[in-house]
């Protein structure tokens, strides 16, 4: 049976995604993020790490150039040139205030109308267990989108920083999630560009098994978007959307 979600809203024009590593949104995401700026929306991606410790066979000082590298072209790939780096450390981000006030100065330098994150639930679907990392950063995000319109909450920002509070996040949207609630319809141009994103993280996937990067990003995509038109009827990324 078809699950009907309701269609992402249309009524803004800047976002920023807030993820934990360098490919967390192209595995999915990107896809929806060519179309938004193919129709002139702004996106600037937030990475709280420069995911140096994703790759078994690099030392992390060199695992961060590389994956840091490949992230600021796979998101040229779809029309997002402000790429920006928190340095978390990888794989032991914690929780905790530290995360949400670095989220917080973000939101309100950037002041994004919509907030896009990844799954913060405990699993995929209930099939895999997620990591620490996404679990925390989802759920810094989601707080961090309150946090920025409270003047009284990390008030520093404001006297030393030269910020102000931003109460403006009308949306989180969660990609990823295992609980969706909305769409975002994907023509074919921006699935290519999906792919074309995901495929430029080439020497994190050569490290994901002996599968050409184009092809694993190709097999791994459809394979989603296949999924999402089966379960929901349209051709899209699915999000689990909150409003505020």
């Amino acid at each position: 049976m078809v699950e009907k979600l309701e269609r992402m809203p249309e009524d803004w024009s800047r976002a920023l995604a807030v993820v934990a590593h360098p490919d967390d949104l192209e595995y999915g995401a990107a896809s929806a993020v060519a179309e938004w700026t193919d129709a002139g929306r702004d996106i600037a991606y937030l990475l709280a790490t420069r995911g140096e410790a994703g790759i078994d066979g690099l030392e992390p000082g060199e695992s961060a150039r590389v994956r840091e590298a490949e992230q600021r072209a796979s998101a040229d790939v779809v029309g997002v040139s402000v790429v920006e780096f928190l340095d978390h450390r990888d794989g032991v981000i914690e929780d905790g205030v530290a995360l949400r006030r670095d989220l917080t100065a973000a939101i309100r330098r950037h002041r994004p109308e919509l907030l896009i994150t990844l799954n913060h639930h405990d699993t995929w679907g209930g099939r895999a267990w997620n990591t620490p990392d996404h679990r925390a950063v989802g759920r810094a995000a989601l707080d961090a989108a309150g946090d920025a319109g409270n003047r009284w909450i990390f008030p520093d920002q404001l006297r030393e920083g030269g910020l102000e509070p931003w109460g403006g996040v009308r949306w989180v949207a969660v990609a990823g999630s295992p609980q969706p609630t909305h769409i975002a319809e994907v023509g074919t141009r921006s699935q290519e560009r999906g792919i074309a994103s995901l495929t430029e993280h080439r020497t994190y996937l050569a490290a994901l098994g002996d599968t050409e990067p184009g092809e694993q990003a190709r097999s791994f995509l459809t394979g989603i978007m296949d999924s999402v038109e089966r379960d929901h009827g349209v051709r899209g990324v699915a999000f689990e959307l909150y409003s505020r």
